[in-house]
């Protein structure tokens, strides 16, 4: 008998001695939750049943809901108007104290990894892209979810959102994914000075190819005007679109397309590195576009009156059309067509978005009671009384209504409940990426409204119209249904790699470009990049992907 209690004893030993050592490698353990109540049972009810807190909490729970930081001038993303309303509204409702994390909007993933190596990451973890959210169920640090509990605690958002969850959120089998809704608008707009157009006496409705727009550049240097605005390249790469055949090859296309890793070595890629090379050598693009390295650099430059296109996100509280005509009074605006940036006989193809919005995981540090408080969070965010207070504020201050109803924004209101630039998104981002109304019509014409700066109507209609004519040639990323490991190892090497091959290759002289292309591209495959190819054909073969049309 003794010998057999020190054999247990050794093993008892064995086993916390093997759990201490693997949570100093927490990177790579598997952190989820079992897929059935199990794995919670000492908070069920002796009936089996979940335990209702819409009565509030017994004890005080704390939330932490992420929150994009984008630099907005004077906005304080932890503590605002609508911060302290959500509280009042929310949290003190159900004695939950909700505490708003700030999520740098150009280094999100850095963000999050600093949060979660520190042990303070929010509950949520978020991104807009699935690779990066695959790349967080990799490293495990994410719960699996049980749909039956978010059924029971948001019901409301569960409705709107479950045929999208069951689609899209299951990984190896797993239930580890969330999503917002994506109505299908957008509002990405690239204007240009229709004034500098017209200079050089061109149309900007006649701008219907790249070698057209790059015809209009040379006219812009030789008049002594301007160059094309231009930014760094990094982490988002989409670049190559505009170069690719038409129709796709569906597993070509799963292939090489991927936001999180640059399709460095095709022929589109070439292109587009080729049409770089030659307007930076021949002066027609900011000479120093590497250094635009975020929005308000880019930006600054096409409000000095240095560039003359700009791409953005258009909100009707944007400044950057005022703050353009400050510096230059006689500046004019117009939407340029998608077909500028297409060499001739090619289609205006782009990405299309997925048919979500954010992609949303539970920390796997979370608590059952904090987990639970999340989903009530969503389900209040998911009521349409509180989504419209949250998207337009205070009737009779930040906005008055129109004869069908809908919200009107007052754009000189500067009192406390102003909203931030991007009309308060990154708080109800959680569960649309934008606002709906009761019928289609209004919803287009409500967006319209959010959309519009005042006197720029102009630009709302052409940038709608440009991407209805554009629609039918856009196409969404591959969703593949198993983690690509190849991609979650090499993905941050080759992106610091891209940024100098990339420039390398640009930057070079025009007589060498093939010379510098060819070792670039050698390097990228073997630094990665053909085992992630590999990979990715071997997940292609077995039918691994999604790919919506």
């Amino acid at each position: 008998m003794r010998k057999h209690r020190v054999i247990s004893m050794i093993m008892v030993i064995a086993m916390i001695i093997s759990l201490l050592a693997a949570c100093t490698s927490n990177r790579h353990i598997n952190y989820n939750m079992p897929s059935t109540y199990g794995g919670d049972a000492n908070h069920y009810l002796n009936d089996g049943s979940l335990p209702d807190y819409y009565n509030g909490f017994p004890e005080r729970i704390t939330i932490e809901i992420p929150v994009y930081e984008r630099a907005f001038e004077g906005w304080n993303v932890t503590d605002n108007y609508y911060t302290r309303w959500i509280q009042r509204e929310f949290g003190d409702k159900y004695n939950i104290d909700v505490k708003f994390i700030p999520i740098s909007r150009v280094n999100e993933v850095k963000t999050y990894q600093q949060l979660l190596a520190s042990g303070k990451a929010p509950n949520i973890i978020f991104h807009y892209d699935m690779p990066q959210a695959l790349a967080y169920y990799g490293e495990g640090v994410l719960q699996e979810l049980n749909w039956l509990e978010i059924e029971k605690y948001a019901p409301t958002y569960w409705g709107n959102l479950s045929k999208i969850v069951k689609q899209y959120g299951r990984v190896d089998g797993k239930s580890m994914f969330l999503f917002a809704a994506r109505p299908e608008f957008g509002n990405f707009v690239v204007v240009i000075r229709k004034d500098w157009v017209e200079k050089v006496g061109m149309k900007v409705e006649d701008i219907t190819s790249l070698e057209i727009y790059n015809e209009m550049l040379e006219k812009w240097k030789k008049a002594g005007i301007g160059v094309a605005g231009a930014a760094l390249t990094r982490n988002v790469y989409t670049y190559s679109y505009p170069y690719r055949d038409w129709p796709i090859n569906s597993k070509k296309h799963a292939l090489y397309s991927d936001l999180s890793v640059a399709d460095f070595t095709t022929p589109a890629s070439e292109a587009w590195f080729r049409n770089m090379n030659y307007l930076y050598n021949n002066g027609l693009i900011d000479k120093e576009f590497y250094l635009r390295d975020d929005d308000n650099k880019f930006r600054a430059e096409f409000i000095a009156g240095n560039t003359g296109t700009l791409g953005f996100y258009l909100t009707s509280g944007t400044e950057i059309f005022e703050a353009t005509l400050k510096h230059n009074p006689e500046a004019e605006f117009a939407v340029i067509p998608p077909g500028s940036f297409v060499p001739e006989g090619r289609i205006p193809q782009s990405r299309a978005d997925w048919p979500f919005g954010l992609i949303m995981g539970i920390n796997y540090e979370t608590s059952f009671e904090e987990r639970i408080a999340v989903w009530m969070y969503l389900e209040w965010m998911s009521q349409p009384e509180n989504l419209f207070f949250l998207q337009n504020g205070l009737e009779g201050q930040n906005y008055t209504r129109d004869a069908e109803g809908l919200p009107v924004k007052a754009p000189a209101f500067t009192g406390e409940s102003v909203l931030s630039q991007n009309n308060n998104k990154d708080y109800w981002a959680l569960v649309t990426e934008a606002p709906v109304f009761a019928t289609p019509e209004l919803t287009r014409k409500a967006n319209q409204m959010n959309w519009t700066p005042p006197g720029y109507d102009y630009i709302v209609r052409d940038m709608l119209k440009y991407a209805e004519e554009s629609k039918k040639y856009a196409t969404p990323d591959p969703l593949f249904t198993v983690v690509l490991s190849k991609v979650n190892e090499y993905k941050a090497d080759l992106g610091s790699l891209f940024q100098e091959l990339y420039l390398e290759v640009i930057l070079a002289p025009e007589d060498q470009f093939d010379a510098k292309y060819k070792a670039a591209k050698k390097r990228y495959l073997d630094a990665g990049y053909q085992e992630i190819l590999d990979e990715k054909q071997q997940a292609i073969d077995a039918g691994q992907f999604q790919l919506q049309n």
